[in-house]
């Protein structure tokens, strides 16, 4: 059966989102975004996570002009600290530290740009997430099996960061690896695109 839609455009060079989109069993195209991800001043977790899925999208849309473009990104609040990439050991240590026993809020904001005719739709889903109490001990054989230094929050849910939680909640278990499906499917759908 042909496509009857834009081909699909995944404006993110997370190896975890290519895999959750092919999940959808359709083709797509990968796009490496090239954006800051730096916070604005006063800039509310959320607006954030917004702001930089949309721009992941608009990052794309010089280079593909007829296409459905799907940017996300992901920030993880515990309290009112917003825990970013820690980039290295010492900051994924000191981000699991504060987060020990804490609850750690993932906000995933997806968005979809139909670079063809300007239509931008987005979508923020919350995932909680309950840490264990960590020991020092606890953080270092974390890091030493996961190096998640290029996760929000230094959680690798998929991975053996499952060990570190005592509970999680959310309506979508996606938007914890970092593309909420639920919300992109329906998306997809306002696009015209043909899902089950």
């Amino acid at each position: 059966m042909p496509v009857s839609h834009p081909p699909l455009v995944l404006a993110s060079t997370s190896p975890t989102r290519r895999e959750l989109l092919g999940r959808l069993g359709m083709p797509f195209e990968v796009h490496a975004p090239q954006v800051d991800e730096t916070a604005l001043p006063d800039e509310a977790p959320t607006a954030l996570a917004l702001r930089l899925a949309r721009a992941k999208a608009e990052a794309a849309a010089a280079q593909f002009p007829a296409h459905l473009i799907i940017g996300s990104d992901q920030v993880a609040v515990v309290g009112a600290r917003v825990l970013g990439k820690p980039g290295d050991r010492t900051r994924a240590a000191e981000q699991l530290a504060l987060s020990s026993g804490q609850v750690m809020v993932f906000q995933t904001a997806v968005c979809l740009l139909n670079s063809r005719s300007g239509a931008v739709a987005a979508a923020l889903v919350p995932f909680e997430v309950q840490l264990r109490q960590l020991s020092s001990a606890d953080i270092e054989h974390y890091l030493d099996r996961e190096e998640p230094f290029g996760c929000a929050g230094s959680l690798r849910s998929e991975g053996l960061g499952v060990a570190l939680c005592q509970r999680m909640s959310g309506d979508d278990p996606t938007a914890l690896l970092g593309l909420p499906l639920i919300a992109l499917c329906e998306l997809l759908r306002d696009q015209g695109v043909a899902l089950p």
